[in-house]
């Protein structure tokens, strides 16, 4: 499957510009935090750690963790095969960043999770991510529809592998959850909000894709229901007391 038709680019170039896509936030938001002397943390980095092969020479340390096997073996890296609720082997008091994308909407304890990364970051060190929102109609309907079929689906609306695609438990995906989960494990949210894209998983069928664009820039005017829109981008700090 092609990524986009050229009727679907052409929509995306006109009302989402690059630099406004979550993914792009997110890097600029990380990259904002990045110091010589830091040691850097990506949950859930991929198969190839492809953020933290461009992160070298930008920081001391990179550190990387995955549930699945690495197909890279990279003497800069610090590649580990680790949940993120339980990340042995990263010693307390460690990490200066913490970053993910896309992958707290996978973790089934994200209680544990918080325990974990707020063990691991320094004082005064943070976790940005960013997430699914549980309210985005996407979100929703994934809920709803049994995860042992997600592959399938996945693979046909977006054309990623079956195997890329892992179960959702949506368990740190709204507000008041990232606050309390934050309010739990000792750590500040610092930096919240709600960010709007374009459809990716519509791009199969034009007419869909044009109303799911619509619905989109109805929502990033609607500050009242900004919490409908795609995407959580979160900072969490841990205090330096």
């Amino acid at each position: 499957m092609p990524e986009f038709t050229p009727t679907i680019q052409a929509l995306i170039d006109k009302h989402f510009p690059v630099e406004t896509h979550p993914y792009r936030q997110l890097e600029e938001r990380v990259n904002g935090h990045l110091a010589a002397d830091a040691t850097i943390l990506e949950i859930g980095c991929g198969r190839t750690a492809p953020v933290l092969v461009g992160m070298k020479g930008k920081a001391a340390k990179l550190i990387g963790i995955e549930v699945i096997d690495f197909t890279i073996d990279d003497p800069d890296l610090q590649l580990l095969t680790r949940d993120v609720a339980d990340m042995h082997g990263i010693p307390d008091n460690s990490v200066d960043l913490a970053f993910s994308r896309s992958v707290m909407e996978h973790v089934p304890d994200a209680e544990g999770a918080f325990r974990e990364i707020a063990r691991v970051l320094k004082p005064g060190g943070r976790y940005v991510f960013l997430t699914p929102s549980f309210y985005d109609y996407g979100s929703l309907i994934a809920a709803m529809i049994p995860n042992k079929l997600h592959p399938w689906i996945v693979r046909h609306a977006e054309g990623r592998a079956e195997e890329d695609t892992f179960p959702t438990e949506y368990q740190c995906n709204t507000k008041r959850r990232v606050n309390k989960l934050a309010d739990s494990h000792g750590l500040m949210v610092e930096h919240f909000q709600f960010l709007g894209q374009y459809p990716n998983y519509l791009k199969f069928n034009t007419f869909l894709f044009r109303l799911g664009c619509w619905y989109a820039k109805f929502l990033e005017r609607t500050p009242a229901l900004h919490h409908l829109q795609g995407w959580l981008f979160a900072t969490v700090q841990k205090p330096l007391a």
